[in-house]
């Protein structure tokens, strides 16, 4: 029997999905411009089931018995599903839809109650928050200008954030080609916030990847002082100072790995903000196929990774500078523990209480961060 034109691409999308290594969204991003009969509204439908199935993807297995999408589809799609949510029979971890080995960790990071709460919240759909710049307009401008033609409101716990209510494309906007916001999740934005660089100083973003935290940041040195913004990749550095450009940073450079330039920052760095890999379990409504692709042995190879990556970034610090560890994790193996180890290894102390945010409804995803100064 031949499929709806939705449900054939879905199922396509899904059955493709299954034999190569990208990660969910750059997949249908790719299968979308392979595919152009496919219009803006099927895209969206599409991609929405996509995430769905996958963020359910064990409970839905378990309950049909089948790894077959069409199945999967079926159930997902019919009033049972529901049941098979609060079906109290069931392991918690098949309930909550997680593997089980990740969903112990989470048991262990945050006691079995509000991992389960984590789990739920991890199944939903992510909400939608730009970051306004203020170099350029304020949040109360972009508002007045946007309350006519989108759902906007301003995010209450981050103070330069306004979320949609409904998805828009953003990159075709005049005002994000103009540099005016950049999309950006609520608490990532306050994750960035303890970077509490002042005019004139020096500040190395030390994994960069394409300056999202450097973009939030840096309207607090006025111009003044410079900022350093490294990465071990060549194109991501790229994106950066396209990113930079628009926004109007001009006391900002990229660093590769391999550039003596690098040499010459060892101990002057008044800030250095180590984004560390990790196992973004604190973003898993964004990218529900991660949680499908954990393993115990990626985390034992990440916390080494991440120790390496600390080390060296600490090797930038002036004597009265500050470091700042921070993760989309939310797992105390690459958080706390992490840090303690930091702390005892290197004669470090905390300035200040550790960063945590848990993914909420409406609310921002899971991140950690932690701002230690050498002990005097």
């Amino acid at each position: 029997m031949k499929l709806p034109f939705r449900e054939y691409h879905l199922i396509e999308i899904l059955n493709q999905f299954d034999y190569q290594p990208l990660p969910i969204d750059l997949f249908l991003s790719q299968y979308f411009r392979t595919h152009k009969s496919i219009g803006a509204k099927d895209r969206q439908v599409i991609a929405e089931s996509a995430y769905g199935l996958m963020r359910w993807k064990n409970l839905l297995e378990y309950a049909t018995g089948s790894k077959d999408w069409q199945k999967l589809l079926a159930l997902y799609k019919s009033e049972a599903f529901t049941d098979c949510q609060n079906d109290s029979s069931l392991p918690l971890f098949i309930r909550n839809a997680f593997p089980k080995d990740l969903f112990d960790l989470l048991v262990n990071s945050h006691g079995q109650e509000k991992a389960c709460t984590i789990c739920q919240n991890s199944n939903q759909q992510a909400p939608t928050h730009v970051r306004i710049n203020p170099l350029k307009t304020t949040r109360e401008a972009l508002l007045k200008k946007w309350a006519t033609c989108y759902e906007v409101e301003p995010t209450a716990s981050a103070p330069y954030s306004i979320t949609f209510l409904k998805k828009v494309n953003f990159f075709a906007q005049e005002d994000f080609k103009q540099g005016y916001f950049e999309v950006q999740d609520a608490n990532s934005q306050l994750l960035a916030d303890l970077i509490e660089a002042k005019p004139g100083e020096q500040v190395l973003d030390y994994c960069s990847g394409s300056g999202g935290k450097t973009l939030a940041f840096a309207h607090k040195l006025e111009g003044k002082g410079q900022i350093f913004l490294h990465d071990i990749r060549p194109l991501i550095l790229q994106m950066a100072r396209k990113r930079l450009k628009r926004a109007g940073i001009q006391n900002a450079q990229t660093v590769l790995a391999n550039d003596p330039k690098l040499k010459k920052l060892k101990k002057k760095m008044d800030w250095v903000l180590v984004d560390a890999p990790c196992s973004g379990t604190g973003t898993l409504r964004r990218n529900p196929d991660m949680k499908w692709r954990f393993n115990l042995e990626m985390l034992k190879n990440l916390i080494g990774e991440q120790r390496t990556i600390f080390e060296k970034a600490l090797s930038y610090l002036a004597p009265t500078g500050k470091i700042v560890y921070a993760t989309c994790s939310i797992l105390k193996d690459e958080n706390e523990q992490q840090v303690n180890h930091f702390l005892k290894t290197y004669n470090l102390e905390p300035v200040q209480p550790f960063f945590q945010t848990l993914p909420e409804p409406q609310s921002g995803d899971g991140f950690f961060g932690a701002v230690l100064k050498r002990k005097t």
